[in-house]
Formats: structure tokens, C-alpha cells, sequence
């Protein structure tokens, strides 16, 4: 089924103008680079925005598939796609069905993405499936809060326009256990607040981890 464009020019704009360069000038540097280091082979990253990630890849990494769905995004992630040494392949597409083959993939990358995708469980059902066995999934994502007074903060805010304005983001989506539950293993997370701030923000807790695609049982 081809899916339909989905375009949301006034928050494209928004993020390629203000908030990225918010986010790098809050240090978010640090944890691009912590997502990505070390992986090699195939990687598919699903959201790729505007293409801020694609400059902290290691050379190990033969071949990027880069997801975005939103026009503006992926034509400014194409630009980006030529000025870095990886092999950068920008295409269209949804999380909840990703255009590639099953097991095509040594690892998979979201970052800032599982708060927007419309079918979260969807969304990670699919990586999980164009992942090889024994495949990465590197996650970097607000959440959740950990406190019940911010929680009630976050489904406030999740039910007013915020969605709307923020290109479908949701401040307070338990993405970890989504990740458990969609059948991958965790084996390395932390939880923090990005950025640091004296007011309380309801998109300020974060997830930075790693989770692997079982090996499948032996069939014998």
C-alpha cells in the first residue's frame, strides 16, 4: 500500500531553523556521537530529520539507508548526504513500513523519533524485522517521565496541540518497554535529562541505549 505524503512544512522549518540548532547548541553533540559510535556494516536510520547524525558515523559503516517521510526534511538530508565521507542513501518512507528486505541490516538507529511515529509498536515491529539476527538497534529518545507529578504533566500536554505543532511528538511515551516488548533484548541503557534545566520540561527525560535482535532459534 503506498502510503501518503506526509508533509508538515511549518515544523520542518521550525526544526531545521530553531530547534536543531537549539538541541547542538544544548550539547546534544555528545549524545549524537555516543548513539553511533562503533557501529559498522549496514545501518538503517529511521527519521533522519535533516541529516545531523550522518557527519558523527564511523567509517566502519559501509552503508547508511536513511528514512525520512517529510519533504522538506529529506531534501535537506539529501544536501547533507554529499558532504559527508559515508555512503548516504536518502529515501522516503515510514517507520511503520519500511521500504527494504528482511534482515538487511547489522543495526538500526532512531534518534528523537519513537515520540513521533504514529504506530510505535508498529514502527519498532518493523525494525525488528529488517534487522539481521544478532542486529543492533540504537536508541536515543525522550520519554516518560520518572515521577507521577510530571507524568500528569506529559498526557496534559500530549492532549492539547503540542502533537500538532511538534510534528506529531508525544512527551510522555514509555519507550523502553515498547523496545522489550517489540522482542529485543536490552543491553545497555541510560536514563537523563537533556537538556539541564531549573524548570522542569516534560520532554527533558531521555533513553540512550542499545538493544539486539534475539538470534533465532536453531530450527533442529
Amino acid at each position: 500500500m503506498v502510503q501518503p505524503i506526509l508533509r508538515r512544512p511549518v515544523f520542518a522549518r521550525y526544526y531545521a531553523a530553531v530547534a536543531g540548532p537549539a538541541l547542538e547548541k544544548a550539547g546534544i553533540t555528545q549524545y549524537r556521537r555516543k548513539l553511533l559510535a562503533g557501529l559498522s556494516g549496514q545501518v538503517i536510520e529511521i527519521g533522519a530529520g535533516n541529516g545531523l547524525n550522518f557527519p558523527h558515523y564511523s567509517p566502519e559503516v559501509k552503508r547508511i539507508l536513511a528514512i525520512e517521510p517529510e519533504p522538506r526534511l529529506r531534501a535537506l538530508a539529501e544536501q547533507a548526504a554529499r558532504t559527508v565521507p559515508a555512503e548516504v542513501q536518502v529515501v522516503d518512507g515510514r517507520a511503520e513500513q519500511l521500504p527494504t528486505p528482511d534482515a538487511s541490516f547489522d543495526a538500526a538507529v532512531v534518534c528523537l523519533t519513537l515520540c513521533s511515529v504514529a504506530d510505535q509498536a508498529a514502527a519498532l515491529a518493523e525494525i525488528r524485522r529488517v534487522l539481521r539476527p544478532g542486529g543492533h538497534l540504537r536508541f536515543f529518545e525522550h520519554v516518560q517521565a520518572d515521577t507521577p507529578g510530571m507524568r500528569r504533566v506529559q498526557r496534559a500536554v500530549d492532549a492539547t496541540v503540542w502533537p500538532l505543532l511538534c510534528g506529531g511528538c508525544h512527551t510522555g511515551r514509555d519507550t523502553q518497554t515498547a523496545i522489550i516488548a517489540a522482542g529485543f533484548t536490552l543491553t545497555q541503557m541510560e536514563k537523563f535529562a537533556f537538556p539541564p534545566t531549573r524548570i522542569p520540561f516534560p520532554a527533558a527525560t531521555h533513553i540512550l541505549g542499545t538493544a539486539e535482535r534475539p538470534q533465532e532459534a536453531d530450527p533442529r
